[in-house]
This record gives C-alpha cells, structure tokens and sequence, in this order.
C-alpha cells in the first residue's frame, strides 16, 4: 500500500483570514494532485508575511533576501532540473526590488513557478503603499494618497514574452489550485498573480471589495488564453480585473537550452579537480 502524500509540517500562525491559508491549501493539494514527493519539492520564499510558508510545508525550503527569490530559485532548477521548483514573494518582494530578475526570469522562460501574493500594500511593515497599491490609496507613506499609478504583474509579464501567465483569487481556493497546477505543469516560467486580501492592514482591498471587482475568463466563451492580442486586451481594460489564465504559449525552457545533459544534473557532477590543475590555478593569482 502505498503512503499517503502529506505536506503539513505544523499549523500556520497569519492573522485569522489571511488569504495566503488558501494559497497555502492550494498548493499542498496541487503537490498531492500531482504526485510529487516532498523531497521532488524545494519553495523559496522572500521577505513578507508569505516567507513563513516554507516553515510549515513539508518540503525543502530556502527563506531567501527581500527581492532575490527568482535568482535563488534558478540557482536550484539549473543545480537540479528534475526538481519541481516553485517561488513564493509578495507583491513587493516581486515588483519592486525584485523586479530586475521578475523580467530576466521571464524571458529566460526558466520551469519555475512563481506565485506572487498581491495584496496591494506591504503588510508585513504595517501596511505601507506597493506597487500594485491604487492612484490615491491612503497609508502609513502615502497619508495624502498615493501619487503613483499602479502596475499590473500580468500585464507586465505579456509585455515581458511571459508563457503561463495567470492570476488567481485566495477567495476560490479550488480555482486558484487548478492554475498553480496548470503552472507547475507548463514547461517553462509560470507566473500566478494571487489577489489575496490583507485583512490586519489593507481596508480597502477586502474579500467584499474583490468579489465585486473580479471576472472569472473561464465563464467568458469569447476568450482564448492561447491568444495574445485578447489576453493584451483584457489585461489592459479598465474595469474588472480579470482572473483565470490568461495567456499560454510553448517555446523551449531555459535549461532545456543550457544544459549540456539533463539526465546528469550539476549537482551530482563530480567537482573535484586534479593538484595539478589546482596549481596551475594558483600561479595566475601569484
């Protein structure tokens, strides 16, 4: 008989309804649904309330630097391509001091998947303005209003040459587990843009605010995520934001293209040089 798949290491401590229990759900049912063993798995996390996620998740797990999750991450896929790799920031881990390797990470099309927890603010600082925080949102450093206009990861991921892009909801767990399965399966880089409400600091942006302010594209017969131009198109109306996925395309990953054998990952390999070689080495720095 074979054992049972379970990836719940102990019980999480986020402020009660916090969005990222569902996303923590979500991706325990995906690993279950996908068969991958704990020790296929390694999550990297950055600075946030989500860096706590890899405490509690039965996996490998590496709490890396503000904004450095994607290099860390590739690091580990390219050591270890048979590795599921999947890297967890918060919406300001990724889109601002990490943004430098969001756009590098996406056009290498390396097989991570990226999950970033939008709350639109940084919560774990009390709730300052992000990214993603609306034109006039009102915080602890922007008491008079933001004065500057909101990004969009999606929209910005389509512009980058992005080939999975989704963005889910922590309010439809079941829904939000199926694209992060759909992303862990694509070969190549996989971003899942998580609305997932802040309820200690953000006030605006609530699980009420979101339920009326989101569409699902699944229910919409017109859209084909194969599509770019109406994935374009519907990333960049104003109005309701889309959720669902919203773009999909194959070309070849990064380390299908670098790596001179995928069936020897460098990280078995043999690094051990001669005392010869070793001198040799030695007589340039002399």
């Amino acid at each position: 008989m074979k054992k049972k798949l379970d990836y719940h290491l102990e019980d999480p401590t986020w402020c009660n309804g916090c969005g990222i229990y569902a996303i923590f759900d979500a991706l325990k049912s995906t690993a279950v649904s996908l068969k991958i063993e704990p020790e296929q798995l390694v999550i990297v996390t950055g600075i946030g309330c989500h860096g706590r996620l890899n405490n509690y998740f039965k996996a490998y797990g590496f709490h890396s630097l503000h904004g450095r999750v994607l290099p860390v991450a590739t690091g580990i896929k390219l050591s270890n391509p048979e590795l599921h790799v999947v890297a967890v920031s918060g919406d300001g881990d990724a889109y601002s001091i990490g943004m430098g390797h969001f756009i590098h990470s996406l056009r290498r099309n390396i097989s991570i998947t990226y999950l970033v927890v939008d709350n639109r603010i940084f919560a774990l600082t009390q709730g300052q303005t992000s990214p993603t925080s609306r034109l006039g949102f009102v915080s602890n450093s922007s008491p008079y209003g933001s004065r500057e206009y909101p990004l969009d990861g999606p929209q910005l991921a389509l512009a980058a040459g992005g080939t999975y892009i989704a963005r889910g909801y922590s309010g439809e767990p079941s829904r939000l587990a199926a694209l992060i399965k759909g992303g862990m399966s694509h070969k190549g880089f996989a971003l899942i843009d998580v609305l997932s409400p802040c309820v200690t600091q953000n006030k605006v942006n609530t699980y009420t605010w979101f339920k009326k302010n989101i569409y699902y594209l699944e229910e919409d017969s017109s859209f084909n995520p194969r599509d770019k131009r109406k994935a374009w198109e519907r990333t960049s109306a104003n109005g309701k934001i889309p959720v669902g996925l919203i773009y999909q395309e194959e070309k070849p990953s990064f380390e299908e293209l670098v790596l001179p054998d995928r069936e020897k990952p460098l990280v078995f390999n043999d690094l051990k040089i001669s005392i010869k070689k070793f001198n040799r080495i030695l007589e340039k720095f002399k």
